[in-house]
């Protein structure tokens, strides 16, 4: 049986705002708890588990999440990016401002958290599917 991603840990400096960052634009529910976790759960079981860290922002090494959406939740997600006013990129290092990209044949769309973390949206994967 191949691996299977369970979960993974992401520093921040207030690890219930980032949860409720990316619950907010993934349009889900706030995050649930586990241990000394803010929890945010995705499909297949997996969830991302926002910890304060203990060194603080300057000493967090950022980190680029990816969630593959179909069109329609990427419209949605979009959508809630320009209702918050948040800037966003169609690069994955600030560049293409204001722009989403169409890479993949598909569209894709970077955000940065709270801490500065990258979050991208993408309607296609980049590796085709054998």
């Amino acid at each position: 049986m191949p691996a299977r991603l369970d979960h993974t840990i992401v520093h921040s400096t207030d690890r219930f705002a980032s949860a409720r960052f990316l619950t907010g634009l993934l349009g889900e529910p706030g995050p649930g708890t586990f241990g000394p976790f803010a929890t945010v759960r995705v499909a297949n079981g997996v969830t991302i588990d926002f910890a304060d860290s203990i060194v603080g922002r300057d000493r967090i090494v950022l980190q680029h999440l990816a969630f593959l959406v179909s069109e329609d939740e990427f419209d949605e997600i979009f959508t809630r990016i320009g209702e918050r006013g948040l800037p966003y990129w169609g690069g994955p290092h600030h560049q293409e401002p204001q722009r989403i990209n169409h890479r993949h044949h598909g569209r894709g769309v970077y955000v940065d958290d709270p801490d500065g973390h990258a979050i991208e949206f993408l309607t296609h994967p980049y590796v085709e599917e054998e």
